[in-house]
């Protein structure tokens, strides 16, 4: 038997092999400049990831290393959103870089770059090892960057419990993924659903090791998206660590979450309403997991006073919305997990970045610190209520639209088949009734801004990475929910990697 060399077809991972050597750059810089610039090395791996972004532009579909590396409509679409949200936690690092971060800033950026090659990698992962590595080069920097405040014991103590449930998770992933290779013999993803298909034909007594595999992958893959009850690390990592590192975690963490886990379970494992599922329903145990996140993530969040704290309340919260359309098997639903990270990148990015701006400026994280301030500082106010307001789903904003969509989803997906989705007509009433709770704290905090009777003793002043970060939330927020069809499109395209085509 003749060996044949698989197709590397390398061209298809410049932007990831790119952004990983300018990574190694800005360290190299930052050594070699001997730490003296206070900006040089924030502005370098902007530039970075502006080439980057150019070359993803450029990068034609194609699959390599013999299907392990796809480029595809889903891989570049969310390969958009992690150069993004790196973009917008560097840019929104320069306050505490001058600040807080003085010995180690090529460091801090480097890091962050590593990680977002992590995120990419795994975008384009079709096979179980290869997504497993990305995940992993993904969240080891993540670890290193929630601890960066080393002097500080709450970002030790966040970068501390960061580590310790992170690797629990990642040891649950990797055990369900040996049970998933044990069942199937293969660690490609398209060959373990066509493999688990012919095994139940032959053997009808798989169901404990399905069970077994949903359990340990969805634990191990809810830690990243912090759906309960996988959660606990939220609130108090997203409280230490540098608010610019949360505000990545927030985004970047979640979306990498949601591709794992539609690659594995859309890929890997047949539908859940499929015949070889049954009754091993994995659709029900995310189902209940969404509900446990809106309710726990908004009910708590009212009680919150600091705002970093607030924030990753919502993003559990948030965590439970997009999973309604990933249960939702059908076209409307993957394309709606699309929209709904993309409105969530500007949405989300822009609040933290108006929190890290805020906290440059005046130290605190307390929410009753914004008192008035609408008076001094009027930009600030308008545009961090904008971001709040988007993600409550209030209209013409994009978070009205990313949650329209992915709710009018779940009501498709139970009307086309009600003997097995009907309980999805009960996920979207819970999702409307917490979307009315979630108003409640994110008006708090517009309430203290603009119907105060105290005068704040604070004006905010930007600088030039920090406001531009603002507009940019700004321009997202609006022209995305003003103007959606060009996202939508461009996110229904990806629905046929995991074979549902737009009628």
């Amino acid at each position: 038997m003749e060996f044949k060399l698989p197709e590397y077809n390398l061209t298809l991972m410049l932007p990831e092999i790119f952004l990983f050597i300018w990574a190694l750059v800005v360290f190299a810089f930052d050594l070699v400049s001997k730490r003296k610039s206070e900006s040089a090395p924030g502005y370098l791996s902007l530039l970075g990831i502006l080439i980057c972004g150019v070359i993803l532009a450029v990068t034609q579909y194609g699959i390599g290393f013999d299907t392990m590396f796809v480029n595809d409509p889903m891989a570049i679409f969310f390969k958009m959103i992690f150069l993004g949200a790196a973009f917008m936690a560097i840019a929104s690092s320069f306050g505490i870089t001058q600040k807080k971060i003085v010995n180690h800033r090529g460091e801090f950026f480097g890091l962050i770059l590593f990680s977002t090659v992590g995120m990419m990698f795994l975008a384009s992962s079709k096979e179980l090892l290869s997504l497993y590595i990305g995940l992993e080069l993904t969240t080891i920097p993540l670890f290193v960057l929630a601890a960066f405040y080393k002097d500080n014991k709450l970002s030790v103590e966040a970068g501390i419990k960061y580590f310790v449930i992170g690797a629990f998770s990642s040891a649950l992933l990797l055990y369900g993924i040996s049970f998933l290779y044990g069942l199937s013999g293969t660690t490609d993803l398209d060959m373990i659903r066509y493999n688990i298909a012919n095994i139940h034909i032959t053997y009808r007594n798989i169901g404990v090791i399905l069970i077994m595999v949903n359990i340990t992958i969805i634990a191990g893959i809810g830690f990243k998206l912090a759906l309960p009850p996988f959660h606990q690390w939220a609130p108090d990592v997203y409280e230490g660590a540098p608010t610019p590192i949360a505000a990545f975690l927030s985004v970047g963490s979640k979306a990498v979450g949601l591709v794992a886990f539609a690659k594995i379970f859309l890929l890997g494992l047949p539908a859940f309403y499929g015949i070889e599922m049954s009754p091993n329903d994995w659709g029900i145990m995310v189902g209940i997991a969404s509900v446990l996140a809106m309710i726990i993530g908004n009910v708590v969040a009212i009680r919150q006073n600091n705002i970093k704290r607030m924030l990753a309340y919502s993003s559990i919260a948030q965590a439970g919305y997009v999973m309604i359309g990933m249960v939702s098997l059908n076209h409307h639903g993957l394309a709606s997990v699309g929209y709904f990270m993309f409105a969530y990148l500007f949405a989300n990015m822009g609040a933290f970045a108006a929190v890290t701006i805020f906290e440059d400026n005046t130290g605190s994280c307390q929410i009753p610190s914004y008192k008035g301030l609408s008076k001094n500082s009027p930009f600030f106010a308008v545009s961090l209520s904008i971001f709040l307001l988007s993600l409550v789903g209030i209209p013409p904003l994009a978070g009205f639209m990313a949650k329209y969509k992915v709710f009018a989803a779940a009501i498709y997906q139970a009307t086309a088949s009600p003997n097995s989705s009907s309980w999805l007509y009960w996920l979207v009433g819970v999702a409307l009734l917490t979307s009315v709770f979630s108003l409640f704290y994110y008006a708090n905090v517009i309430k203290q801004m603009f119907f105060s009777r105290e005068d704040s003793p604070y004006k905010i002043s930007y600088s030039l990475p920090s406001y531009s970060v603002m507009i940019i939330g700004l321009a997202g927020v609006l022209l995305a929910g003003i103007f959606p069809e060009t996202i939508l499109n461009f996110a229904s395209k990806m629905t046929a990697t995991f074979g549902f085509f737009v009628p």
